[in-house]
């Protein structure tokens, strides 16, 4: 499970460093040297790596009125927009990075990543 944080956590810092790195080389061109591209990339890579970010693990959603919802008593079932066995949605500041399935590991609940969406489509999410 780490393996596929460790994917999430590269893509993140591999976009917000190519995003950074574009604005590094043209400031770079215009000042006429300084640093190599490798440094500016370290620099910029440093500067997001203690960003935090909410991760959210999404089972489904359901939509019910205040009076239904006052009535849930334990053993209360809700049921949910998705069916069982379908992927879970992994959203990083309430935007979809990627799909998994639910796990157990060492008595706890995890996410097994089966899908992670392009950098292309990520950063179209931010527009």
């Amino acid at each position: 499970m780490s393996d596929n944080m460790d994917s999430i956590a590269d893509a993140l810092a591999a976009e917000a460093a190519a995003a950074a790195g574009n604005t590094a080389e043209n400031s770079g061109a215009a000042g006429g040297g300084g640093e190599s591209s490798g440094d500016e990339f370290d620099k910029s890579l440093q500067m997001i790596m203690d960003i935090p970010l909410r991760v959210t693990v999404e089972l489904g959603r359901a939509k019910m009125p205040v009076n239904d919802l006052l009535k849930l008593t334990q053993g209360s079932v809700v049921e949910l927009n998705k069916l069982a066995g379908e992927p879970m949605e992994v959203l990083v500041n309430d935007k979809m990075i990627a799909r998994g399935e639910a796990v157990v590991v060492n008595e706890k609940f995890g996410i097994r990543l089966t899908d992670i969406i392009s950098t292309k489509e990520r950063v179209e999410q931010l527009k």
